[in-house]
């Protein structure tokens, strides 16, 4: 273990400053991920600067309906048993409970969910040494070493691992929204664009600047999200990551047909992957198997295959019309 120190935030503004003080301080949350890795010697910060009594926990009605507002804080637990989310975003509570053993979920926070970093066999371990996220130019054991749980989509010739998280699936799936803070005020990030793909720098995870704080994530309101469903494959029922996931939601028309798609999946590329030629490919169709597998090919069609992990291309496209048949007989 690396020498670092520890302090404690008592609110927003003093965690913000102490972490702009100190450029290589992390926030300690949960630590589910972050514990892991220092014990490791994958992340070595300086400092850990404790934010666990902030004002970040609840999970809330926004005025006006405008959907639910989680705070980074809130337990990965007591997101997945609140009231809101398992009636209005079942598909996020069915996430959290696919996710890890009981006692993380009840360490792990929201926030520290969305910063989750890759289970890549090369990342994790620094014997390995070529992993461009651990040391940028070094190469990527993975494209010709064992490859079995890594991407399908979206990788680049820099990087091939995925993103672990089941929640940010989910997210993806909802639209939300990461509301942040910083030393220039608060701002708020489209999911979509707040993880990044890996390109030339594929240790640039996310889009959150380095001087920023998760605050919480808003899950707009919408009339697909209370007919969701979250379906995880992974080797073993429990506390494994998933090989590849699936978080659908849909909106009925009255004539039968579906009005309004939206699918994402998890453990195929760098991050949440957000199908949105399977979305296109659905609506307006009627809900049955020629139109779910229609969507899935869609879905799969610029996929890319490794010497152990072509297998994932079949694997999603069949996921896909599983979720797609499950939520479509909820009432």
């Amino acid at each position: 273990m690396n020498p670092f120190t520890y302090s404690r935030a008592a609110d927003v503004p003093q965690a913000i400053a102490d972490l702009t003080a100190k450029p290589h301080a992390k926030f300690l949350g949960g630590g589910t991920n972050l514990v892991d890795l220092m014990k490791m010697g994958v992340e070595k910060p300086e400092s850990l600067i404790d934010i666990n009594r902030l004002p970040l926990e609840k999970v809330e009605e926004l005025p006006e309906g405008k959907g639910v507002r989680i705070g980074a804080l809130a337990r990965n637990s007591d997101v997945a048993e609140n009231e809101l989310i398992k009636s209005r975003y079942p598909v996020l509570s069915e996430a959290f409970l696919a996710g890890a053993s009981p006692q993380l979920r009840n360490m792990a926070t929201v926030g520290g969910n969305l910063l989750q970093r890759t289970r890549c066999y090369y990342f994790y371990d620094p014997a390995f040494p070529a992993c461009n996220k651990r040391q940028p130019g070094s190469g990527c054991g993975a494209i010709a070493g064992f490859n079995r749980i890594h991407a399908i989509l979206g990788q680049s010739d820099q990087c091939i691992a995925t993103h672990p998280s089941d929640m940010c699936v989910a997210l993806a799936a909802l639209e939300a929204v990461v509301r942040v803070s910083g030393p220039k005020g608060e701002r708020e990030i489209a999911f979509a664009d707040f993880h990044r793909l890996p390109g030339d720098t594929p240790d640039h995870e996310t889009n959150l600047q380095p001087d920023e704080l998760i605050t919480a994530v808003d899950l707009p309101a919408s009339k697909f999200a209370a007919r969701s469903h979250y379906l995880k494959i992974r080797d073993r029922a429990s506390y494994a990551f998933a090989l590849v996931s699936v978080a659908v939601a849909l909106e009925m028309g009255a004539d039968g047909k579906i009005a309004t798609a939206r699918i994402a999946l998890g453990g195929v590329a760098h991050k949440p992957w957000r199908a949105l030629e399977a979305e296109t490919a659905l609506a307006g169709k009627p809900a049955g198997d020629e139109a779910f597998r229609a969507a899935a090919e869609a879905a799969l069609a610029n996929a890319k295959g490794y010497l152990h992990n072509t297998f994932k291309i079949e694997l999603a496209k069949r996921s896909i019309v599983r979720a797609l048949t499950t939520v479509t007989a909820k009432a």
